[in-house]
């Protein structure tokens, strides 16, 4: 057995602050670990071995935040030890140090986050990572603007033992007094309950469940689909004058003929996909396939445009070796942003995003009397809605006709 204590080292200097460190002693070998706690001479109960704090002290929340750290370090410490012993092979003071700033390496938040963001780009989960990665930098921003404001105990990480209901609270608090939707908060809140969850799956640390009191649902949101009326007025604007928007309302026309098919569809869209008069393809979110009839006027919107020099299908990514996510996040904003002047000129009131075609096209189905069934299955919903449930699979045609009383309400 080892013997774990909290030690201060007073500084050299007269009433500057002095270090905290563990005292490691094992087999009668003294080692010492230093933290980066630093506190006053007077923050310091040598008796309790304990950091205290002077009545009303300004610094009162941050000895508190460093009292806690350091009785999250002695249970770290303490665990390896008795994994050591569990082991029953020999061991160190030095190896109970080696094994603590190991765990502190590889299993800090943002470097667990980093190599799990690894793999699902190794899997070819780009998509994926991208929304980690965004989560990662979310809590990053986080951390340094508010959690640890004056004295950062960590300036840029935090380790996964250490987060705790308080915490999430708090990037919660942050998030809405910037204005961020729920909705928002929640994907981002999800996002570090799963990597927290796969830490617990691990074994690498124990669940104290610190998103208890954090709202992880999903609302419902504002209604982002057109009327077929709204949809007539955007493919009846003369746009020839400028390119740009002409480009974005033609995407977005694009998107609604192949029945709401996402932006991210549409861009890697190959040639090949196209064969026989039906697009087939693989949805990237699910990998579910779908087979849609090219008609008419997609071909017509395909021949304003010259030929992809990409083994791309549609005027998106329009150059082979480039970075095509890139390109396609790009073109992706840049069509979102005409689209916004587009909703002007036909007096729309909802943020008109490419996203408003998919729902645009469910709503106009089911105005037209389209059993909800057959949405679901035009729009490649991979889910268990009640619709899914009793629902085996449907004839594309029927789903085809289905797209084609769609387009005839447009002419």
């Amino acid at each position: 057995m080892a013997s774990i204590k909290v030690k201060f080292r007073p500084s050299t200097v007269a009433d500057h602050r002095g270090t905290i460190y563990y005292q490691i002693i094992h087999e009668r070998k003294v080692r010492q670990l230093l933290s980066d706690y630093k506190v006053y001479p007077c923050e310091w109960d040598d008796d309790r071995s304990t950091v205290t704090s002077i009545h009303k002290s300004e610094r009162k929340p941050f000895i508190y935040s460093i009292r806690e750290r350091i009785r999250r370090d002695m249970e770290r410490l303490t665990k390896i030890e008795r994994k050591l012993d569990t082991n029953g092979l020999p061991y160190t003071a030095d190896d109970i140090i080696d094994e603590f700033n190991r765990y502190a390496h590889e299993y800090s938040l943002f470097n667990f986050m980093e190599s799990i963001i690894a793999k699902l780009k190794q899997n070819g989960k780009d998509r994926t990572s991208e929304t980690y990665r965004s989560t990662l930098n979310s809590f990053r921003n986080f951390l340094s603007s508010r959690y640890y404001k004056t004295e950062k105990v960590q300036d840029d990480d935090i380790m996964l033992d250490c987060l705790d209901s308080e915490i999430m609270e708090a990037y919660e608090a942050w998030h809405r007094r910037r204005g961020v939707a729920s909705n928002t908060i929640s994907f981002y809140t999800r996002i570090l309950r799963a990597v927290y969850n796969r830490a617990v799956e691990e074994k690498i640390i124990e669940d104290r469940n610190p998103f208890r009191h954090v709202y992880t649902g999903v609302d419902k949101t504002v209604k982002r689909a057109l009327p077929l009326l709204a949809i007539k007025k955007i493919k009846a604007l003369d746009l020839s004058l400028t390119p740009a928007q002409d480009y974005a309302r033609d995407m977005f026309l694009m998107s609604f003929y192949l029945r709401g098919m996402s932006f991210i569809d549409m861009a890697f869209l190959k040639k090949t996909d196209l064969k026989n008069g039906y697009v087939v393809y693989r949805r990237r979110k699910t990998g579910q396939q779908l087979v849609i009839k090219w008609t008419k006027e997609m071909q017509m919107i395909l021949d304003k445009y010259p030929e992809n020099e990409s083994d791309y299908r549609l005027p998106i990514i329009r150059t082979s070796g480039t970075n095509e996510r890139c390109t396609y996040r790009n073109v992706g904003y840049n069509i979102n942003h005409n689209l916004k002047n587009i909703a002007g000129m036909v007096g729309i009131n909802i943020p008109l995003t490419l996203y408003v075609a998919r729902h645009s096209w469910a709503s106009v189905a089911k105005a037209k009397g389209i059993p909800l069934s057959v949405i679901s299955e035009g729009m490649g919903h991979d889910n268990e809605s009640t619709t899914r449930i009793y629902l085996a699979s449907l004839d594309t045609s029927i789903v085809d006709k289905a797209n084609a009383l769609i387009l005839k309400s447009l002419k």
